[in-house]
């Protein structure tokens, strides 16, 4: 790892919501020290508007927000991802392409929200709800120790952050 930002890739298989959100919370979060993208095998070609609306009201700048192909950041001149992680089951089960530089990998599932049934209020719940789980990971994998920590000890870590189950130490 150097001296520039960690790129982080979040995948997801439509890219139009849990990626989504976790580009945003990491870029926020990590400013400085990562830059976080986010894309999908199959994009849904636009960002759900749900996904938008809890961000901007949280504050977040939405300009970025792009539901677009995995195969962007798998081609020459592409950001060298130093993280990949897959945040729906769906695309952790796909064959991803192979990425340069043999980024560290995991998979942080999180429920899609895009797939609420029930009231409009229950459907914005389950995006709060994806955001509140996404925002727990992405708070404890900025503070890790990244520098101090071994290749090994780091995958261990992140696979535990995708369980939320981080141990001490």
């Amino acid at each position: 790892m150097s001296d520039r930002p960690y790129n982080v890739l979040f995948l997801c298989t439509a890219n139009s919501a849990r990626s989504i959100i976790a580009e945003a919370i990491l870029n926020r979060l990590g400013v400085g020290k990562f830059r976080a993208y986010s894309a999908g095998s199959q994009p849904k070609g636009e960002v759900h508007p749900f996904a938008l609306q809890l961000l901007r009201g949280l504050n977040y700048n939405t300009s970025f927000a792009r539901s677009k192909p995995w195969d962007e950041f798998a081609d020459p001149g592409a950001p060298e991802m130093d993280f990949v992680f897959t945040v729906c089951d769906d695309a952790a089960a796909e064959v991803c392409p192979v990425w340069p530089g043999q980024p560290m990998t995991a998979h942080w599932g999180v429920p899609d929200p895009a797939m609420a049934e029930g009231s409009e209020a229950e459907r914005h719940f389950a995006f709060a709800e994806a955001y509140r789980m996404l925002n727990n990971r992405i708070s404890i994998f900025v503070n890790l120790p990244m520098t101090s920590l071994d290749k090994l000890a780091l995958q261990r870590r992140l696979d535990e952050v995708g369980q939320n189950v981080p141990t001490a130490g």
